[in-house]
């Protein structure tokens, strides 16, 4: 394995972790983190997060990875699922 692969998957794995522990914390969920399914939905049928839990990731996403979605359609559809989450972070670190 090369080492950029590596040094990815390390960051993809620690920002994976984080954003469970953040999705359990503001959703008061009472399952461990690792039981989040990664590719779960976060609203409807998936987590259930209503408009007031996506509300607070939002602001906790800014806060710990400084993830700023300005409320537009498109930026809502970066947070679909706990891996788009990571990948919409990624992605904003790649850009800084």
């Amino acid at each position: 394995m090369t080492p950029d692969l590596s040094e990815y998957i390390r960051s993809r794995v620690a920002i994976l972790d984080r954003v469970r522990g953040i999705l359990r914390d503001t959703m008061k969920l009472k399952i461990e983190p690792e039981a989040i399914d990664p590719d779960a939905p976060l609203f409807g049928t998936g987590l259930g997060m209503d408009s007031v839990d996506a509300v607070e990731l939002v602001m906790q996403l800014d806060t710990v990875f400084g993830l700023q979605l300005a409320g537009s359609p498109e930026d809502f559809l970066k947070i679909r699922t706990v891996n788009a989450i990571v990948d919409a972070v990624l992605e904003t670190h790649d850009e800084s």
